[in-house]
């Protein structure tokens, strides 16, 4: 099936680890291959990242009125904030399967809600770091985002230049990294675990690696609540090669498929076992978060609301990246990508777009699409090919747009990322 494309980055044995003879080469091979595109991420994040923090120390007595620092919290703390904080608890005091606030609320966070809501695989990073190292809750939760940041990075690079060459995988992650709402990935949030397996499981996928594949979409299972898409891609990817091969596979292909779903599946039942309900239990959850997946409707209504009466900026510019992701999975699949890229970035767009609440949120939620900028990516390439300085001006203006964007959501929206 998919061990035609070619490829220009290391065999995922070689990434991932194997009994290879010599694990210096191996190292030295990664090194050579992942190296160039790491630093050009490295540096295109510490460049937003020393943005976001000149704007943030220049903002006067910005600490002292903005309600998420609470009376002269470091600055640093921003980024642990929304959906940082709860995972923060969650590290600290564990599950709380009940309507309840979690322990340590304080403030003006008074939401009562659910800490199950928030999948396991990230607080637990969390809470592993801080038990063997000096880290607070907040600096372990940020040391795991960007070093899955940067995973994420070589991952979504690996993919893009397997299928079309090195300079549409640097090309990939280029546009990745400068998405408006890639300010997550500098927080402590999920988004850059879920990307980094999903990334890494689709790579396998498209080699053949069915074990790789389905231990990795075990994990993105465990990440997110969407991390189910990855799980998807798999099975699917599998059951086509099943077919194809009229059931005549090797065991790998079995096992990878039977683990990919396990993560979530396994978080959802035992969370509906502690609620009393085991099938319905976390969805239960979901809906007193005000998440609920209703065909659309939802978002229907709001882009409704939003087109005939207005709202804050946060609003109509989701509406406009949710839009085009919608005309970009359209390219991908004219394009012809391959089927576990098709069928991940489909389910991640059923999941924002059939889901109610947290409209701001969605453009967050498709982060991990990395695959909908394939068309884009290959069409940089091409313009900086034929018209260098063109293509020099579209990044510089998509940086500028996403370091200041970026700040914006974070500093003075004031809405849920």
């Amino acid at each position: 099936m998919t061990t035609s494309l070619r490829s220009t980055a290391p065999p995922l044995t070689a990434v991932l680890g194997s009994a290879a003879p010599d694990p210096g080469q191996r190292l030295r091979d990664t090194v050579r291959h992942y190296g160039p595109v790491l630093a050009v991420y490295g540096v295109l994040k510490l460049i937003g990242f020393g943005s976001f923090m000149y704007l943030l120390d220049s903002a006067g007595d910005f600490r002292r009125k903005h309600p998420r620092f609470g009376g002269g919290a470091h600055t640093w703390d921003v980024l642990g904030t929304w959906d940082g904080w709860w995972y923060q608890q969650i590290a600290l005091h564990g599950y709380h399967p009940a309507l309840v606030p979690v322990p340590g609320a304080t403030g003006l966070i008074t939401l009562q809600g659910n800490s199950a809501a928030f999948f396991p695989l990230y607080p637990a990073l969390m809470r592993t770091l801080t038990a063997v190292t000096p880290l607070s809750g907040a600096g372990a939760g940020l040391l795991v985002s960007w070093a899955a940041a940067a995973v994420a990075a070589a991952g979504v690079y690996a993919v893009g230049a397997r299928l079309h060459g090195r300079a549409v995988g640097t090309a990939l992650v280029l546009l990745w990294g400068l998405l408006p709402h890639s300010v997550v990935l500098s927080m402590a949030y999920t988004e850059p675990v879920l990307t980094a397996f999903a990334a890494w499981a689709l790579y396998a996928v498209l080699a053949g690696n069915w074990l790789w594949a389905g231990s990795l979409a075990a994990l993105a299972g465990l990440s997110r609540p969407n991390g189910f898409a990855v799980a998807a891609a798999v099975l699917l990817a599998a059951a086509r090669e099943l077919y194809r091969a009229r059931g005549r596979v090797t065991h790998r292909l079995w096992t990878g498929a039977a683990l990919a779903p396990l993560g979530w599946t396994g978080y959802v039942l035992w969370v509906g076992r502690r609620t009393g309900d085991t099938l319905g239990g976390y969805f239960g959850v979901q809906r007193l978060w005000g998440s609920r997946f209703d065909f659309g409707r939802g978002s229907l209504a709001f882009a409704r609301t939003l087109l005939l009466r207005g709202d804050r900026f946060v609003f109509p510019v989701a509406l406009l990246i949710v839009a085009a992701a919608v005309v970009l999975f359209a390219l991908l699949a004219l394009d012809r990508a391959p089927l576990p890229l098709l069928a991940y970035t489909a389910v991640l767009l059923l999941i924002a777009l059939g889901g109610s609440g947290f409209f701001e949120s969605k453009p967050r939620f498709l982060l991990p699409a990395f695959p909908l900028l394939l068309p884009l990516a290959r069409a940089l390439v091409r313009t900086a090919r034929a018209r260098p300085w063109h293509a020099t001006v579209v990044v510089a203006a998509l940086a500028g747009l996403s370091f200041g964007y970026g700040t914006y959501l974070v500093l003075y929206a004031r809405t849920p990322l």
